[in-house]
């Protein structure tokens, strides 16, 4: 029992240690931060973002993808954007292959400079534009953002290439990188479902319709037999590789838990998507939002979603005197 109970003081301690750790790293991103400085800071953000789904609706998915990619490398710092021109560039790691977004972020970026020079990040901009998309997409929940962060200036493709989750991963490795973010088992369901909405090209489809392993012959057998050859007829052997389909099969206008439900179905569009109701932790997650009860006394889908975007919102943060305000979200070096 003594045994047992300095083993609890001692997690304790840890569990202590790591929290008050994050709140240095954290202190100084806040709602609001730009209340001062750039009154108008989010403001002129949503307007951005609101004239680019308008433009393109594509653009709501874009935006929140473009703010996953970025956290997920150097921490939430803007470092995606970053173009020099060169090979190494962490915008040309595979698994970024795809994103999108940069123009719409330049262009909030442009706006701020002529209103509030050298006041807000890159980093920052990308982290709003990305809840003020959710927030046009049908269903999608409206949250706070925290604001204060500052831009890196470390661009490195080999760094992004090893942390990307990637859609061939395993659940046990999907769950391992989240790990390292300080996100959960919990976060990773819930971030995986921002696939309610936006599509995907047939190029990630091709492994696991025609040559899933470990013997490469055939489909991946977690496909619902009655989805699959709505899949294939989409994205048929030798078709074009850039064809797109909607990851949420039969809710992609909308956002909300339907992208769980097809998960739970076999009817996921991802092999990712697929790979959390094949372990007991995500299956478990999953199933949450769905028992007998739960549209009563259960978990709230969209807060919960909303929750976990703040907390990956967190990862690696660069504030206070840290970091730099890049002028030019593309470029590391400030104009005199």
């Amino acid at each position: 029992m003594i045994k047992s109970r300095n083993h609890q003081l001692i997690l304790l301690k840890i569990l202590s240690t790591c929290l008050f750790n994050l709140s240095l790293q954290d202190s100084n991103l806040r709602v609001g931060f730009y209340a001062d400085s750039c009154p108008a800071a989010e403001a002129v953000v949503g307007d951005v973002v609101r004239e680019a789904a308008a433009a393109d609706g594509n653009n709501v998915p874009i935006l929140v993808r473009l703010h996953f990619h970025d956290c997920f490398v150097e921490g939430c710092d803007g470092s995606i954007l970053i173009d020099n021109g060169l090979d190494s560039d962490e915008k040309k790691a595979m698994g970024h292959q795809g994103v999108r977004g940069f123009d719409i972020v330049e262009r909030a970026k442009a706006r701020l400079e002529m209103l509030c020079p050298g006041t807000v990040s890159c980093a920052d901009i990308v982290a709003l534009a990305a809840r003020d998309a959710i927030s046009l997409a049908k269903g999608g929940p409206r949250y706070a953002v925290e604001t204060g962060r500052r831009d890196g200036v470390v661009s490195n493709r080999s760094v992004a290439e090893e942390n990307m989750p990637d859609v061939g991963d395993s659940v046990q490795k999907l769950k391992a990188k989240f790990m390292e973010k300080g996100l959960t088992a919990h976060d990773l369901v819930l971030l995986s479902a921002a696939h309610t909405i936006g599509t995907t090209a047939c190029f990630f489809m091709n492994q696991r319709l025609y040559h899933f392993p470990p013997d490469g012959s055939g489909p991946d057998p977690s496909i619902n037999p009655d989805f699959l050859p709505e899949l294939m007829s989409v994205c048929p052997p030798d078709g074009d590789v850039n064809a797109r389909l909607a990851i949420d099969r039969g809710g992609a206008e909308t956002f909300d838990s339907q992208i769980l439900q097809n998960i739970r179905n076999g009817f996921a569009v991802l092999r990712s998507d697929a790979a959390l109701y094949q372990d007991t932790d995500t299956r478990g997650v999953v199933d949450s939002y769905f028992g007998f009860l739960s549209p009563f006394f259960g978990p709230n889908f969209e807060a919960d979603f909303a929750a976990s975007m703040v907390k990956m919102g967190r990862i690696g943060v660069l504030t206070g005197s840290q970091g730099t305000i890049r002028r030019v979200c593309s470029s590391v070096v400030l104009p005199n």
